[in-house]
């Protein structure tokens, strides 16, 4: 059994156990979270649309940390004109509890 949640404008495909890290949430460490079902697929059939309006996806916050950093360059030629960023973008690390279909 997997689900399809939303969170953060992305889609992830999770299943019982799965640890993942979304985008930074506002939970602190050891809370549950729910996310938005997009679909689950049970054993039978796929559910999707209204149908899993029901769904739920039941998550514990494991903590929270930044991805590693992504170096930003701009440069025009001739000008002497360079500049260099670094980003790092927060995270939520959540693991899967429960799938209710």
């Amino acid at each position: 059994m997997y689900a399809i949640i939303a969170t953060g404008g992305k889609q992830y495909k999770v299943a019982e156990g799965d640890i993942i890290k979304v985008e930074k949430l506002n939970a602190a460490e050891g809370a549950e979270v729910s996310f938005d079902v997009v679909a689950v697929s049970t054993d039978s059939d796929v559910i999707c649309g209204d149908a899993c309006k029901k769904s739920s996806v039941k998550a514990t916050v494991l903590g929270e940390g930044k991805h590693k950093k992504v170096v930003v360059y701009k440069y025009k030629r001739k000008t002497g004109y360079h500049k260099k960023q670094g980003h790092r973008q927060p995270y939520t690390q959540v693991k899967i509890e429960a799938i209710n279909a």
